[in-house]
């Protein structure tokens, strides 16, 4: 059974671009939000730690006023600093015990696991709240990354009691067959962002979940 902190875990998962501008970073996760992104993961690799504090702390007033789901990317002290729900943790940026440990029992971890099940179950059994495999697609943002197949997520979906996020290339054409592989989450940057309109593509996202059902 998943924790009340996995059922937030669902839909629209948007990850946000490398930003400077706050301003323009507000207003386009905005717009992500009124199309009805579920989870915002805040990443900026270029900013520094003053203005990822910044962006977080306006981030987490911004979903807060839209009752979506904030959660910072690789950082437990930023997470716990900016009173995010929780963090995403990669291969190198610590154990789920060490988040555990800065955040506490009622914050949420999730934790990258690439095309390895095992990884899964193994964060699973060290209580992440939710795990996310990919890249899936082609990935512009991550194009050295791992490639996961969608025969892998449907076979692991019987087999995990938490939420799965997909992440990788994900675009309003692919994204349906992830769904019904058993993927809970979409998890995506750049056909979000560069989309012309940001709010209908976060619309036709959030649509792709009202028409499939994990297999």
């Amino acid at each position: 059974m998943t924790n009340s902190r996995s059922a937030q875990i669902k839909g629209l998962y948007a990850i946000t671009p490398n930003e400077l501008n706050t301003a323009k970073l507000l207003n386009a996760v905005k717009l992500a939000l009124q199309g009805g992104a579920q989870v915002l993961q805040y990443r900026n690799k270029l900013a520094d730690t003053a203005l990822q504090l910044q962006q977080a702390l306006a981030l987490r007033k911004l979903t807060a006023n839209h009752a979506v789901t904030f959660i910072i990317n690789d950082d437990a002290h930023l997470a716990l600093a900016a009173a995010a729900d929780g963090v995403h943790l990669g291969s190198e940026d610590g154990s789920v015990a060490v988040a555990r440990q800065v955040l506490g029992e009622n914050k949420m971890i999730g934790v990258s696991c690439y095309n390895r099940p095992e990884l899964a179950h193994a964060a699973m059994q060290q209580g992440a709240d939710y795990v996310a495999f990919g890249a899936f697609y082609a990935s512009t943002v991550k194009p050295q990354a791992v490639q996961a197949e969608l025969d892998m997520l449907h076979q692991v979906r019987s087999s995990l009691n938490v939420p799965i996020v997909a992440i990788g290339g994900i675009t309003q054409h692919n994204g349906l067959a992830l769904i019904r592989a058993g993927a809970d989450a979409l998890a995506v940057i750049s056909a979000l962002w560069q989309a012309p309109n940001v709010e209908l593509a976060a619309r036709q996202f959030s649509n792709l979940f009202e028409q499939g059902i994990p297999a």
